[in-house]
């Protein structure tokens, strides 16, 4: 299969049957008088609660009813071929990931779990493939740049996942079981309600499996996970609110050398008390680990990490604008076998933004001011501009500037020589254009952006980091989706160009062009869908030597409500077996001292089935 044809094919395809789909549902809409959302609230872009067209972003979000249908076995197969995102990993079923958000890398941007901050202050990248999509109810994707608001690494953007919460009424027990290909076995089970202002939700779940090999004639690499999440909230009468969560994922993963024992875990306590009518004022204490054992033959390691944080945020409603005042403390800690020159570091922030609105013209703007004892002071800002040309359609223009701190790594690893305790932060600036289209039953939405990047860390002749490439990205996204009848399309398509200024060449690990076309159908007691995703070629080094091709995956799934409160959910992942390759590995030979390139491969074509019992 020609994957280049295959994306342009599909590409024509998604756009030609998009305006086919829009009439239909103009029309069907009219016969109803229904209105269907497709203009969800989010609060990751703005920190406070906005409609997709209000919030002046480029932001995509995967529902409750999105996971359910998809079930995925992992968030990597659920962000692959999203808007402006791109996924790369190491092989399939727990192996290292990395998401890049408009061709920034990984490090370069920000997962967060109910406004917890979560990765490794070592590498500076989260670990995607250690958390059970099963644990969250949706996920929010902000693209661009979000530094003003979160501070460092929101360069590329935020993705934000969001754990259950229980709902008014009776205890609501789910339970989930099944299993399928490479000796894979899922469950899970979760109990939630409120009463009298309390809102509960604890959830567990397991995932084990033999796993499939990383690379060709490999062996099978396993991998599992145990999860566990407790969420408790209360309001009182006169408004004000306490909760806590936690959520705890452990796990062995098996990989081509060795194998690892690893923890993810999020604490957070906040308390939320509205000071006036027009003052509301929310404190979180929070806590994220990052815990990795690894066992191999060279390089046996146990490195932690630990992020405490304080967050302070006080919102102003002052008639139709709304004004945000917050500051932060953090620390990062660092402790296992290896001995950093410096293993703790500690960060001071605050931060405003400006809601307002004069319609048909909005503003936003903020402004933040960081001071960590590692690198120094950064001052990152932004500025948006929305303009409601009728009832559907807005215009937006956005100016941001955001930097990634350098991590543990780059600035303390031992021995001296082979770190840099002076590296500054890199920056970016970013200018972006868009225009939305929201309707009753369909939306599109059409943005395009440069960023340029500053101060990139690389690593000399003798792999020390310093401060000196530059890199600009330009790309360009396309955005729609549908519900028509009992239709359920949606449609990406993504463009970026992500250039290294000083030797021209593509950053690695990178595809300029990506598709995505999810379609599903209810038919009663069953529903059908399917995803579509196809990507062209990348580079595995920096150098552009190391091609990797491109590739197009067909996802397949069905659901089926046999009884009251009872279903079955069968997924058939990669249904055509295509070879996957986003990330190459190298052998060496200790005889004639070369290194000699393989390709890490994801899983082939696999089919899982679930019961599941609940609401």
């Amino acid at each position: 299969m020609n994957t280049t044809h295959a994306t342009r094919g599909l590409a024509t395809f998604a756009l030609a049957a998009l305006p086919l789909a829009v009439q239909a549902v103009d029309t069907q809409n009219a016969d109803t008088g229904e209105t269907l959302v497709l203009n969800p609230m989010v609060v990751t872009a703005a920190l406070a609660p906005r409609t997709a067209d209000e919030s002046l972003a480029s932001v995509t979000l995967l529902d409750e009813a999105t996971l359910r249908r998809q079930d995925p076995t992992s968030l990597t197969d659920l962000f692959r071929g999203q808007p402006g995102v791109d996924v790369s990993s190491y092989g399939s079923f727990g192996k290292g990931s990395s998401v890049s958000i408009r061709g920034t890398s990984s490090n370069q941007s920000l997962l967060m779990i109910d406004g917890i901050r979560l990765r490794s202050a070592t590498t500076g990248a989260p670990a995607w493939e250690f958390l059970d999509p099963r644990m969250f109810e949706r996920a929010e994707i902000v693209r661009g740049p979000r530094g003003s608001l979160y501070g460092a690494d929101a360069m590329g953007g935020v993705i934000q996942l969001f754990t259950p919460e229980g709902e008014e009424g009776e205890v609501t027990p789910r339970i989930s079981f099944g299993g399928g290909s490479f000796d894979t076995q899922r469950y899970s089970a979760s109990l939630s309600g409120a009463d009298g202002g309390t809102r509960y939700y604890f959830g567990a779940s397991r995932f084990d499996t033999e796993g499939a090999p990383v690379r060709r004639d490999g062996d099978d690499k396993g991998y599992d996970n145990t999860s566990g999440l407790v969420r408790l909230s209360h309001t009182y009468e006169n408004g004000a609110e306490v909760g806590i969560l936690t959520l705890r994922a452990r796990g062995n993963t098996e990989f081509d050398g060795g194998e690892s024992d690893y923890v993810q875990q999020v604490t957070g306590l906040y308390g939320e008390l509205p000071v006036t009518e027009q003052w509301e004022s929310r404190l979180t204490l929070s806590e994220s680990r990052d815990e990795l054992d690894t066992f191999n033959t060279d390089y046996p390691s146990i490195i932690n990490t630990r992020t405490q944080t304080a967050r302070w945020e006080n919102s102003l409603n002052l008639s139709s604008h709304q004004l945000i005042l917050g500051a932060e403390y953090s620390e990062d800690k660092v402790s296992g076998t290896t001995d950093y020159l410096v293993d703790s570091r500690d960060n001071k922030a605050v931060f405003a933004q400006g809601l307002m609105d004069f319609s048909p013209l909005a503003v936003q703007a903020s402004l933040r001011h960081d001071d960590n004892e590692a690198y120094g002071d950064e001052v990152t800002g932004s500025l948006a501009l929305g303009y409601a040309l009728d009832d559907q359609h807005t215009l937006r223009a956005s100016y941001g500037t955001a930097f990634r701190a350098p991590t543990f790594n780059d600035l303390y690893y031992p021995p001296a020589s082979s770190s840099n305790p002076n590296l500054e932060a890199e920056t970016s600036e970013t200018i972006e254009l868009g225009f939305r289209g929201q309707y009753d039953a369909w939306f599109w939405d059409l943005a395009a952006y440069q960023t340029n990047v500053d101060e990139l860390i690389a690593l000399d002749v003798n792999y020390r980091p310093f401060n000196v490439d530059k890199a600009r990205i330009r790309g360009a996204e396309l955005a729609a989706g549908t519900e028509m009848g009992n239709w359920i399309l949606q449609a990406a398509l993504t463009y970026t160009d992500p250039e290294d200024r000083d030797s021209g060449d593509r950053l690695p690990r990178r595809a300029t062009q990506s598709l995505r076309f999810d379609v599903d159908r209810e038919l009663g007691d069953w529903s059908l869908g399917g995803s579509w995703i196809a990507q062209n070629h990348r580079y595995n080094d920096a150098g552009n030597d190391a091609r990797l091709p491109g590739y197009g995956i067909v996802n397949l799934r069905a659901g089926w409500e046999f009884a009251p409160m009872w279903s079955a959910r069968l997924t058939l992942e990669n249904a055509l077996d295509k070879e996957v390759v986003t990330a190459q590995g190298a052998d060496f030979d200790p005889v004639t001292w070369e290194s000699i390139p393989f390709n890490y491969i994801n899983a082939g074509r696999a089919a899982f089935l679930s019961v599941h019992f609940g609401p």
